[in-house]
This record gives C-alpha cells, structure tokens and sequence, in this order.
C-alpha cells in the first residue's frame, strides 16, 4: 500500500482516538510508519536522501512506547502494509502533519495523565516525534536543493 494512504489512516485514527491509550497507539503507529517510510526511502528513495532517511528509519526505532501497546490492542502495524511511497514528496508532507497531530493530542494527554507510566511515555513519544518531524524536514529541504539544481 502506498505510503500516503497509511498516512491518511493513521489521521483518521488519531481522530477517532477517545482515550489515553487509543492516543498512545495512535503516536505508536505514527512512530512506527515514520520508521518503515525512512526505511523504504534509505534503499528506495533519490539518491541525494538516503542517508537522512536511514536517519529518520533509525530515529523511530527508538520509541519504546510501543511496549505498552500490545499488537491485540493495536491491530497490527499500519507500517506494515507499506510497499511504495509514490510521491516523495506528497508523502513527507503528509507524514509531517500526522507527526504534528499526534504531538498536539499528546500533549492533551499529557494533561490528563493519571499515572506517572502513562504521562513518561508521552513525554518520551513527543521527544522521539519532534526528532522524527525534524528529519522529514531535512529530507524535504534535501529535495528541494535537488531539484533547484537539476543535474
């Protein structure tokens, strides 16, 4: 499935999300498509951005917030139904807007965090997110030299 659409998914999941957990899962899933993108853009993606999307596919390998969301809660990963990113740039768009989202409804949550667990785990999702956002930003910055100064 194509990147953008699992990104839409996610939306669409960020906003249906209810609860403290549900909003968990949501960064969770984020987190993870954030990783397979970059990963899948390090082996597929233009040449000139490989080596910042290695970075980004390396960044969402270290959000252990995942740990509290079981796969039976979640359903699986979206991440996983990834074969192609048709638009680069579409994508990192998209993908930077989700990013954005689920930092917003993370710091709800942060808000209403009733256990010490569950209010360090946002914390720690927000910080890992933020990094994730900025790479995408380096990714398409990348880009956008690329194409200013076509070869």
């Amino acid at each position: 499935m194509d990147a953008v659409r699992i990104i839409e998914a996610g939306r669409r999941g960020l906003a249906e999300a209810t609860t403290v957990q549900d909003v968990i899962v949501e960064a969770w899933q984020a987190q993870a498509l954030a990783e397979a993108i970059g990963s899948h853009l390090a082996i597929f993606g233009p040449y000139e951005v490989r080596s910042r999307a290695q970075s980004l596919g390396d960044a969402g390998g270290r959000f252990s917030g995942g740990l509290l969301c079981p796969a039976s809660v979640t359903g699986g990963l979206r991440a996983a139904q990834l074969t192609e990113v048709r638009d680069v740039r579409a994508a990192l768009t998209s993908l930077s807007r989700l990013l954005r989202e689920v930092c917003e409804a993370l710091v709800g949550v942060v808000l209403l965090a009733d256990e010490e667990g569950a209010y360090w785990t946002c914390v720690e999702a927000m910080d890992t997110l933020d990094e994730s956002r900025d790479r995408v930003a380096g990714i398409l910055e990348k880009l956008e030299v690329r194409d200013r100064n076509p070869a």
